[in-house]
């Protein structure tokens, strides 16, 4: 059974807190692996629910009580798991949306998921996340997007910011993109939402010497890349296909994203 703590105490025994984050769709989150009571980018994840308090609510977030809440329900939940913290506020009125609040903290420690090795096949598909520099609570149209993308026959779908070739790049519906042209790894640089594994894999890369760019990639370039991959919580995954275009695998890159990413410290909670 997953564990659900609401700062700190069992969720179930506020049912008032609860009902307000499932009506009233203003929040944010951070979803992370732990294992053995650690987690690898931990200050990330607490300096992203340090923004995004900041930026929706104009408050504080006590991160020492939070981290604690993270730490006992990891416990709770025997050490390895996924976990997902998210902030918001109960006293939150879309009516007086300046007022000012006192945060509300779900922690929720689930079932750990290991790294999948499935290549993924993506349909490029319209659409700019709204305020993607936070991760906040409105996925509905990530998710309308992948699951249109799944009903066409691919396994996830890819944003772009516009139709036709020219269209540029951002991210997949719950992850980030990168590109290999043989010598170098590509990021997009439309506006995203940057995540904590993608800043790990930069960091571990520019350890080892692999020389990077972060600049605009139009969908009439894409052909001209070696290889593609998806990066997010759970991992790393190899992209086969970008709509009717295949890229071959190469174990070479995968091998060297792995290596880059492994030395990031597994932080306890």
């Amino acid at each position: 059974m997953p564990t659900l703590l609401l700062n700190g105490a069992p969720a179930d025994a506020d049912g008032d807190a609860l009902r307000a984050l499932a009506q009233v769709n203003y929040g944010h989150f951070t979803s992370l692996q732990v294992r053995a009571g650690a987690a690898q980018g931990l200050e990330l994840h607490l300096a992203r629910l340090r923004q995004g308090s900041a930026e929706l609510f104009d408050a504080a977030l006590d991160e020492a009580a939070v981290r604690g809440w993270m730490a006992l329900a990891a416990h709770e939940a025997g050490g390895d798991c996924s976990m997902r913290v998210t902030v918001f506020a109960r006293t939150f009125d879309h009516r007086q949306p300046l007022r000012e609040v006192v945060l509300d903290v779900l922690v929720a420690a689930t079932a750990p998921l290991p790294p999948s090795t499935r290549t993924l096949r993506v349909q490029t598909r319209h659409f700019v996340r709204p305020v993607p520099q936070l991760k906040h609570v409105g996925t509905f149209p990530l998710f309308h997007q992948r699951r249109q993308a799944m009903k066409a026959g691919y396994d996830d779908a890819l944003f772009v910011d516009g139709i036709g070739g020219a269209a540029q790049v951002s991210e997949g519906s719950v992850w980030n993109i990168g590109f290999w042209d043989g010598e170098s790894v590509v990021w997009p640089q439309a506006p995203a939402l940057r995540g904590t594994t993608e800043r790990l894999l930069q960091s571990g890369l520019a350890a080892q010497g692999v020389a990077q760019q972060v600049r605009a990639v139009a969908v009439d370039e894409l052909h001209g890349f070696r290889a593609a991959f998806a990066t997010n919580a759970n991992g790393l995954q190899s992209i086969r296909a970008i709509d009717g275009m295949d890229y071959a695998p190469d174990a070479g890159l995968h091998a060297m994203l792995q290596s880059a990413l492994h030395p990031a410290p597994w932080q306890p909670l």
